[in-house]
This record gives structure tokens, C-alpha cells and sequence, in this order.
């Protein structure tokens, strides 16, 4: 195979693991619930297949539980054997499973980093490129991801494999940088060319939101339900952001439906739905709206998540539900586990240290008088925790609302300048703001 290729080369020789592998391929990029069941087929067609190992020791990772650390590294051991077995493995494979063991390490920054490194010839192997896309996302890191979509689309190409789903995580990567038109013409164009391409779907849904498009972005998602609702908990997502704009139009009701209709239609325990469930619940509140039983249905998720601070992001949901539901010990407990997080090594030990600790006290309405001249800091800081602009938003307006609390009108002045640099103002921001000033 050509250097050049487009394609993640592999030294299976099975017919069937190949094709059961692509399909994976197609799920993760998808956002399909079919990838795991294509990951199993390849390894019983091939039970060395060397990436169909690593990628499910990604999978366990990307999950983002305690639990599921060591089946990740269980994975990885399996990887390496294979590729003992394989006498090396190709290139490609010997790229993706260093880049798992950095993972497994601890290190997400590293892992997306040694992706990089192994695919610089050929930035566009859609494979490696949307699990760094994803590493990063869970970092934060938008400049990253801006950086590797600016190299794949350097050399893009409509014809190539997954070239919609290329173009769809650069629309994101442009979005989350504030360049709101180009991610907009991206988008639209990804799904045009791949209507799987529910992240790209997504990055213009975005786009609405920060321009405060409530009817646009309405009438995009609802326009692309059909696909949307074919992805596994990512439809989860989709029907949040959804509501978020029933929620700027003040139908609160119409967002409750939507609540437990689509948006937390079950109870799981993945930190992405905790997260949409948190964060809608917790703005509805603010809005007035009778949450009734919602907090109560999350509090066994959250309670048993109490010591969990595998990733700061999740933490930080989980510990505005334990505050939200007077689960005080528990909240407690988070914390000291997010402060022995942050004493320890690797990406999320940094992440706990230099915001997820300071940002804990604040949700918990701890804080010291210095500490309140410190909460805009706390908000330029945000991006670290990862996820994207939307998602990050609930702990802007939550710290907007520990200022406006405090009597520190400086500090909700310059917080409301920095989430405004990326959002249109909204109901809830001018609602803190009057608040603090009656």
C-alpha cells in the first residue's frame, strides 16, 4: 500500500475482519451504536486483529470511568501481543497502539500527539484523525483540533474515505474558535456529502446557539432528526441542544417534554448524558421551571460516582447534582477526590490542580474573600475542563451567579465579556445579571 494512502492499513488477512473493522470505522465516526458489535466481529474473525484491540481499549477509555481503566489496559496488552504475533504489525497499527499506551498512561495530550506523529504523511486516515479529534475534545484543547483539521483539509478531497466526517470535525474545530460563518458553510457541506455525519450535524447546531439563531437552530435539528436519531447516546446530545433553544424561547414545558422524552429517556450512567441531564436541569431551575423528581432520578448515578474523578469534566456534573439534591458528604467526598486528583500525575491530575479544584469550591459555595477575586480567572481558565463552548457554558453562568452572590460586580462584568465573546447574550445571563444588581 502507498504511503499516500487514505486508509489505515492493517495486517489482517481476513476478508471478514476487514470489512467488520470498516464498519467500526464508520460507527465511531458516526456516532453509531453498532461499533462495539463491529469490533466483535472483527476480533472473532481475527482474534490478532492489532487495531480492532487497541480501538476497543479507546473505547473503555473514552468512556471516562474508574472501572473502566483497567479493561483499557487489558486491551492494550492484547494489542501488543497481536502485534508480537503479527511480527510487528504495519506501521499504522505500531502508531495506533503507542498512542494507547500514552492514553493508558494518562496522558490523552500524549496519545493524540503520537497519532499526529504516525499519520504526519497522511493527516486525513480518517481512523486516527477522529480519535485524536476526540481526545482533544475531551482536553479542550480547541487549538489542537483546529491545527489537525487545518492539515487534513490542506489535503481534503471530496472523494477520499470519510471525507464528510473530515470536514464535519473541522467545522467544529472552527466553531469552538468563534468562526461562526466558515464552521457554519463547513457543516452544511459535511452532511451534504455524508448525511451519517452527525458531528458535523452538531457543529452547525452550535453555530446557532452561539449566535443566538433559536428559530434557525430549531428547524436544523428538527430537519435532521431522521439522522440524528439513529446514533447511539450521541441523540442523547442532539435533543439537549434542542431543548436549549425551546429554553431560550421560554417553553419550559416544551423542554421537560423533551427532558424525558429524549434527553434522558433512560437512566445511564455514561458522563455525557449525566452531563445534559445536569446542566438542562440545573438552567431550568434558574428559569423557574418544576424540575419535580428530575434531581431525585440522577441521585443514585451521582452518589455512586461520589469518589470518581477519572475526568474533571464529568466530576464537576456529578458534583453539581450531589450539591443540587443536598447530598453534602457525598459532594464532600468529590471534592477530596478531585484535590487527591489534582496531587497526582498526568493530563486530568493538571486539569483537577489548575481549575476543576478551584471551580469544585465554588460549586459547593466554598471560597475565601480572595477566592472572589479570582472567579473570572476561574472562568478564562474553563476551557481546560474540556467538552466544548455549549457544554462549558452551565459552569460560566454558575460562576457568573458565585459573583453575583458575592456582591462582586467587577468579576460579573468581565465574566459576562468573556462568555459574550462567544455567545449571544441569552435570558439566563441577563437574569443573573439583574439579580445582582436588585
Amino acid at each position: 500500500m502507498r504511503p499516500e494512502s487514505p486508509h489505515f492499513e492493517t495486517s489482517t488477512e481476513s476478508g471478514a475482519a476487514r470489512k467488520a473493522f470498516d464498519e467500526a470505522v464508520h460507527g465511531l465516526a458516526a456516532h453509531r451504536p453498532t461499533t462495539a458489535g463491529a469490533l466483535a466481529t472483527a476480533l472473532r474473525a481475527d482474534p490478532d486483529h492489532v487495531a480492532a484491540h487497541a480501538l476497543t481499549g479507546f473505547a473503555n477509555l473514552i468512556l471516562a470511568r474508574s472501572e473502566l481503566v483497567e479493561p483499557a489496559g487489558q486491551a492494550l496488552g492484547r494489542a501488543r501481543a497481536a502485534l508480537a504475533a503479527r511480527d510487528g504489525g504495519t506501521a499504522d497499527e505500531r502508531a495506533l497502539v503507542g498512542a494507547l499506551g500514552a492514553a493508558v498512561a494518562g496522558s490523552f495530550s500524549g496519545a493524540a500527539d503520537r497519532l499526529d506523529a504516525g499519520f504526519a504523511d497522511r493527516p486525513a486516515v480518517l481512523l486516527p484523525f477522529k480519535l485524536a479529534h476526540a481526545l482533544r475534545f475531551m482536553l479542550g484543547d480547541a487549538k489542537g483540533m483546529l491545527a489537525a483539521s487545518g492539515r487534513a483539509m490542506a489535503i481534503w478531497d471530496p472523494e477520499m474515505p470519510g471525507a464528510g466526517f473530515l470536514l464535519g470535525c473541522h467545522a467544529f474545530a472552527l466553531e469552538e474558535h468563534g468562526f461562526y460563518d466558515a464552521a457554519r458553510a463547513a457543516g452544511e457541506s459535511a452532511v451534504a456529502l455524508q448525511p451519517d455525519d452527525a458531528w458535523g450535524l452538531h457543529a452547525v447546531g452550535h453555530v446557532h446557539e452561539m449566535r443566538g439563531d433559536t428559530g434557525a437552530g430549531i428547524a436544523w435539528i428538527e430537519a435532521s432528526r431522521a439522522s440524528w436519531s439513529r446514533c447511539n447516546n450521541f441523540s442523547f446530545h442532539m435533543a439537549w441542544h434542542l431543548a436549549l433553544f425551546h429554553l431560550e424561547r421560554g417553553d419550559t414545558e416544551r423542554v421537560l417534554r423533551l427532558y424525558d422524552a429524549e434527553v434522558r429517556p433512560a437512566p445511564t450512567d455514561d458522563f455525557r448524558d449525566m452531563a445534559n441531564a445536569v446542566s438542562l436541569l440545573w438552567r431550568l431551575e434558574r428559569r423557574g421551571a418544576p424540575v419535580g423528581h428530575r434531581w431525585r432520578d440522577l441521585a443514585e448515578i451521582a452518589l455512586r460516582r461520589r469518589a470518581d474523578a477519572t475526568l474533571v469534566f464529568g466530576a464537576l456534573h456529578t458534583l453539581t447534582a450531589l450539591v443540587a439534591l443536598g447530598e453534602w458528604a457525598a459532594a464532600r467526598e468529590l471534592v477530596a477526590a478531585l484535590e487527591a486528583r489534582a496531587r497526582g500525575t498526568g493530563d486530568q491530575a493538571r486539569v483537577a490542580a489548575g481549575i476543576g479544584v478551584p471551580l469544585a469550591h465554588v460549586l459547593l459555595g466554598r471560597g475565601s474573600f480572595a477566592d472572589r477575586q479570582a472567579l473570572d480567572a476561574i472562568a478564562t481558565r474553563l476551557p481546560g475542563i474540556g467538552g466544548s463552548n455549549a457544554q462549558r457554558d452551565v459552569f460560566v453562568l454558575a460562576i457568573a451567579e458565585a459573583a453575583g452572590r458575592r456582591g462582586d460586580a467587577a468579576a460579573l462584568t468581565r465574566i459576562g465579556r468573556i462568555r459574550r465573546h462567544l455567545k449571544a447574550e441569552d435570558r439566563l445571563i441577563r437574569s443573573i445579571e439583574r439579580g445582582a444588581r436588585a
